[in-house]
């Protein structure tokens, strides 16, 4: 006999004391199912004020723990414990690895303020929690990168380059990226560890110039985790939140591609909206969570033996939470 899962579902969150919460990326079958969606800040902060004392997250692995540590006395359960590519290219060593090549390079371990992008694992936050750093998403980094840079010290941005290169040409600071080419944290402002989102770096000036000249006047806007050289011939470059208020205020009658991930691309709009580029942006890993892996989550808690818990040690709660308070107190 086949499950019907939806009802199943719907049946479920009657039932237990449980929030759903989604991703813009996640397939729209798990998307329509959430009590909660957004981007990474916006998750954040409704994830911590809601009541209820089970959160099962439809997103990637860093999503959870982020929650776990904002609210530990919460039990958060993901259908999938997904990987995103960009927060496995960073661990805690690969972190003290990025210090030191700036201690070696002369500056003072004490003179550098690292930031991490929300896309990091938890013991990465922790080690900038401790350094007395931030946690900052793509909607308010330059906000964040903004109040670093007050403190008079070195920025270290972790993981993703092209945020941290695309904030500092936003205003107007000099970066470099640790590994590439000749990096002297001496004479920049942010030096930017060498990771990246594989989604976003699909997106080429090809493909702006491409849809440019198919169709005169179009707009283009990307997601600032794209190449610096996408960023700067876009017409737009925002978060995942600004992206879509950004393309709601546009005319109907004028189009638009839109370099991001593809599940929200299609959930835009329907008319005068292209993905911007030739292949499928798709997020693999945000698209792993189903249905089924949904609906058999919330029947663990129903069956009192809860499944793919995030467990995070107080350590890292701790330092990790300061890092991401510092963040959500800077509005």
């Amino acid at each position: 006999m086949s499950i019907d899962y939806k009802a199943e579902i719907e049946r479920l969150k009657k039932e237990l004391d449980v929030t759903l919460v989604a991703h813009y990326y996640q397939r729209d079958e798990v998307f329509e199912m959430a009590d909660i969606t957004g981007d990474s800040l916006e998750l954040a902060r409704r994830c911590k004020a809601d009541d209820n004392p089970w959160v099962v997250f439809c997103g990637v692995g860093f999503m959870g723990q982020s929650v776990k540590v904002i609210a530990p006395e919460k039990r958060v359960l993901m259908p999938k414990i997904a990987c995103c590519a960009m927060a496995r290219m960073i661990d805690g060593s690969y972190f003290d690895d990025s210090v030191n090549y700036m201690v070696e390079h002369g500056i003072a371990k004490e003179d550098i303020l690292p930031i991490t992008y929300i896309n990091s694992d938890a013991t990465v936050k922790a080690k900038v929690g401790e350094m007395g750093g931030y946690v900052c998403t793509s909607s308010n980094a330059f906000k964040i990168i903004e109040k670093g840079l007050e403190t008079g010290k070195k920025i270290l941005f972790v993981p993703d380059r092209c945020l941290g290169q695309n904030f500092a040409i936003k205003m107007g600071l000099k970066s470099c990226v640790i590994g590439e080419g000749e990096c002297n944290p001496k004479e920049a402002d942010v030096i930017c560890f060498n990771g990246f989102c594989s989604v976003h770096q699909l997106f080429t000036v090809d493909d702006i110039e491409f849809y440019r000249n198919k169709y005169p006047g179009i707009k283009i806007a990307v997601h600032p985790e794209c190449d610096p050289k996408v960023v700067q011939a876009a017409d737009f470059a925002g978060s995942t939140s600004q992206l879509i208020k950004y393309v709601n205020e546009l005319d109907p009658e004028q189009k638009v591609a839109i370099g991001t991930e593809y599940n929200l691309v299609n959930r835009m709009r329907q008319k005068n909206t292209y993905v911007l580029s030739s292949t499928k942006p798709e997020c693999p890993t945000m698209n792993e969570t189903t249905l089924e892996d949904l609906y058999k989550t919330l029947k663990s808690i129903e069956e009192g033996n809860p499944i793919n818990e995030i467990q995070v040690d107080e350590h890292t709660v701790k330092y990790a939470n300061l890092a991401l308070e510092r963040m959500l107190a800077i509005k």
